[in-house]
């Protein structure tokens, strides 16, 4: 079955499963702050810093760890951040969701953070995942995951940089739990990830 179909079909069956949710929405307000073990360094002309040495980002209940990190602010006031991990540590990132007790998890090579746009961009050997508690809910991985976080929306692509046989893209959704017979119906659980079939290619930083 062509790779492009089995997208689409991922896509409707996570679709129909359940109710929208989205990232925590409070953590766009909250400062971003950066430290880490080695040097810095920041130029207050081109809005440019520097951190490297397990450097680590926070916004709200965002968290990003990575060996070295360039951040960049815009003229309206944002930040693009572009991550790199080191040989068996890759750049790792989560944030919890609006529904309690749930989060996006994921790791990459490199990644790439846009403050302005609350999207990330997983590149090389990328993995992200919905958790429930300590739970796997759902797992995509490919060469390159895009997550949106303000629509909970994530394209993915394969290539040689995927971490599955082929160079193919994955995607894992554990079953959701029903009720049992003659009980109440539960109300419904919060979409998952919904996988999209476009994505602009970008070369990484």
């Amino acid at each position: 079955m062509p790779q492009r179909l089995l997208l689409l079909i991922a896509t409707a069956l996570l679709a129909a499963q359940a109710l929208p949710a989205r990232a925590e929405k409070a953590d766009r307000l909250k400062p971003m702050v950066f430290t880490s073990d080695k040097q810095g360094r920041i130029d207050n002309v081109n809005q440019h810093t520097q951190l490297i040495g397990n450097v680590v980002i926070t916004r709200g209940t965002l968290l990003l760890k990575a060996e070295q990190v360039d951040v960049r602010e815009t003229r309206d006031g944002f930040a693009q951040a572009y991550a790199t991990g080191k040989a068996g540590q890759p750049v790792s990132f989560r944030q919890a969701r609006d529904v309690p007790g749930e989060a996006i998890e994921g790791v990459a090579d490199q990644l790439e953070y846009d403050s302005k746009t609350e999207t990330v961009r997983f590149i090389g050997n990328a993995t992200v995942r919905r958790t429930r508690g300590a739970a796997v809910a759902d797992e995509v991985t490919g060469a390159v995951i895009v997550y949106d976080s303000r629509t909970e929306v994530f394209t993915l692509e394969g290539g040689h940089a995927s971490p599955n046989p082929s160079g193919r893209t994955r995607i894992v959704m554990m079953p959701r739990t029903l009720p049992a017979e003659g009980a109440a119906s539960a109300p419904p659980a919060a979409l998952p990830l919904q996988p999209s079939t476009t994505l602009t290619p970008r070369k990484p930083s």
